[in-house]
């Protein structure tokens, strides 16, 4: 029997509102598409949190025995400032405000995205499309929507037909807004204006003289719309039906929504069969926002350069900080709770570093109820996951393994009593869980903690390259008086090259 048969998964499904036994369109694979970030500025937290949220998910399923296929696109078009059809590409706005081509600006922020979710050791998906690789399908999408009577030009524009779409599907079915509703609530449209009523949302936009990222369409020069984009990648490389659809939980309207209608409108299905969200970042109880003043960057968490952190944290405690509550859940930071997470964090890998230092087990007479009593608690650990991916509630069936390895080590006599093939079974997916589905490394350990070391200074170097490109000294100098700080020294050799080395 397969680990994905003994351990059945259920999951929470927004679309339908419920908790739901998960079963694949076919049977054994798994095709997983999750809204990836748009890349013109730095990572933030939360975009940390919702994509290590999605590799626990990838990793779990794979993990029991499930091939999977997850595509993670990158947006580098069409997302427009407020996330509405109005206003400035985001891209496009920050390659005038930096004087670079907009495809510069996509691949700088690009790689500082994947260096972030190198450092906490997030996988890279099996697909990762980029949008203004898959014009071409757009544009034929807009063409099947239109034909099947759910989208209309206007000047150059198309706008999908929400009103018409609505008359032969539920729009609002993900968010649970109602469309009279909402369409009542809209403000009445202007003469000029070319919606035909104020939920349409734009398919393909037209491009002004000078905006920088621009195509040839059959309805003139422009470029696609935020929501398309994903409509399109996904059914491209997971077909017009699949499995799990992930993402933030503010995309959940518009943008999920609009992906649904779009699908539908141009396949007559509706994409995903399970809609998975993951919740919001507070700090000490308040909505993390830079008009707050608590909106501390992943680098800020790990350097401690931050008036609301006492000190930096190790990118394994601030994974295992995020992994202590369910994704569906908000996360609240405070340094009390990161102080905790460590201590958790560092308990665990210490009963990973005693494991090699047991003796064998079962050389006395078997205990069968407390073999049993020690399979149960992997067991836990498995069904905790499998019911709706909780790390909270795995991790603390992990903490019982720990303390009964920790017992072993104190007490060898009472290892011996241990049936040797369940304790082997129970610290190899011991190790598993925590290693190849939390995505833990080890950092006390010193082979790996040099390992680690080394690949989390490659990503400060090339941050502070990067700095010292856009001519920021101040955070170029800040960076390298902050390592300086606890002990390491970065030093500028020629080429523009840079090393380390520890104090």
């Amino acid at each position: 029997m397969s680990l994905y048969e003994q351990y059945p998964i259920s999951l929470y499904n927004n679309l339908t509102k419920e908790k739901v036994k998960f079963e694949p369109l076919t049977p054994g694979r798994v095709g997983m598409y999750v809204c990836g970030p748009t890349v013109y500025s730095d990572v933030h937290l939360g975009n940390v949190r919702t994509f290590m949220s999605f590799d626990v998910v990838f990793r779990y399923l794979a993990y029991l025995g499930y091939k999977v296929r997850y595509v993670r696109n990158i947006t580098d078009v069409g997302h427009l400032v407020g996330d509405a059809d109005e206003g400035e590409d985001k891209i496009a706005k920050k390659a005038r405000l930096e004087a670079l081509e907009p495809m510069e600006v996509v691949q700088k922020y690009t790689n500082g995205f994947h260096d972030v979710m190198r450092l906490f050791n997030i996988l890279e998906p099996s697909i990762e499309p980029t949008a203004t690789g898959h014009i071409v399908e757009q544009i034929e999408f807009i063409k099947q929507i239109i034909d099947n009577g759910y989208a209309y030009e206007a000047n150059g524009n198309v706008y999908f037909d929400v009103k018409k779409y609505n008359e032969d599907h539920p729009y609002g079915e993900l968010s649970g807004r109602n469309t009279e509703e909402m369409l009542s609530n809209t403000r009445e449209l202007s003469g000029q204006d070319e919606k035909r009523n104020g939920l349409d949302f734009a398919l393909w936009k037209k491009a002004d003289a000078g905006h920088l990222m621009r195509w040839p369409s059959p309805w003139g020069i422009g470029f696609p719309g935020w929501h398309l984009e994903c409509s399109v990648m996904s059914t491209k490389y997971l077909g017009e039906k699949f499995d799990i659809h992930g993402g933030g939980m503010d995309l959940k309207f518009p943008h999920h929504e609009a992906e649904i209608a779009q699908n539908k409108g141009c396949c007559g299905k509706g994409g995903a069969n399970y809609w998975i969200h993951g919740n919001m970042l507070t700090v000490n109880g308040r909505k993390m926002a830079k008009s707050e003043g608590n909106g501390f960057t992943p680098e800020q968490l790990l350097t401690g350069d931050h008036k609301l952190l006492e000190r930096g944290y190790s990118s394994m405690t601030v994974r295992f900080f995020m992994l202590m509550s369910h994704y569906a859940s908000t996360l609240d930071f405070s340094n009390e709770a990161l102080q905790a997470a460590e201590k958790g964090y560092k308990r665990l890998m210490a009963s990973i570093n005693l494991i090699d230092k047991l003796p064998e087990a079962g050389t006395g007479k078997i205990d069968e109820a407390k073999t049993a009593e020690l399979k149960a608690s992997i067991e836990k650990a498995f069904a905790d996951l499998s019911d709706d991916f909780n790390t909270a509630k795995a991790i603390a069936s992990l903490f019982e393994i720990s303390t009964s390895i920790n017992t072993f080590y104190q007490n060898p006599n009472q290892l011996a009593v241990i049936d040797k093939a369940t304790f082997d079974y129970v610290i190899q997916h011991f190790k598993g869980i925590i290693f190849d589905i939390l995505g833990l490394q080890n950092e006390t350990s010193g082979g790996q903690n040099a390992e680690l070391l080394d690949g989390v200074m490659k990503v400060v170097i090339e941050m502070r390259k990067q700095a010292k490109f856009a001519k920021n000294y101040g955070l170029s100098d800040q960076i390298r008086d902050d390592m300086k700080a606890i002990g390491i020294q970065i030093k500028d050799e020629k080429g523009g090259e840079m090393s380390y080395s520890i104090d």
